[in-house]
């Protein structure tokens, strides 16, 4: 697994859509803005077959130091709550189900250490 950058995503839309670097970074820029300020002003986005965002309110706890076992006042905090829409999660269970019935890569050198030395692995 690796991670990908918005400079990335916005080369690749850059390279399938034949706009320049610089157009396509402010409109990925412009829609990642938007969708905070919705969610700052409390609104939901919902993007069909992609997921849903909305904010969630977290109560207010009486929570523990670990270290010095002191009890601590957590106030309320409102948080970002992401439910993954049905394609996206189709898509990703089955990219992750591909990956797992593949061997990994120290499974092939072992199986290739078999081979080169008829079975036992030094």
């Amino acid at each position: 697994m690796q991670t990908i950058t918005k400079k990335q995503l916005t080369d690749r839309i850059s390279d399938r859509t034949g706009q320049k670097r610089v157009v396509v970074k402010q409109i990925v820029q412009m829609f990642l803005d938007e969708i905070i300020d919705e969610l700052a002003d409390g609104n939901r986005l919902e993007f069909r077959d992609f997921g849903v965002f909305e904010t969630k309110r977290r109560k207010p706890r009486v929570a523990q130091n670990p270290r010095t076992l002191e009890r601590v006042h957590v106030p309320v905090k409102w948080t970002v709550k992401f439910k993954v829409g049905r394609m996206m999660k189709q898509k990703v269970q089955a990219a992750v189900a591909a990956e797992v019935s593949r061997p990994s890569s120290i499974e092939r050198v072992a199986a290739e250490g078999e081979a080169d030395t008829g079975g036992t692995v030094m």
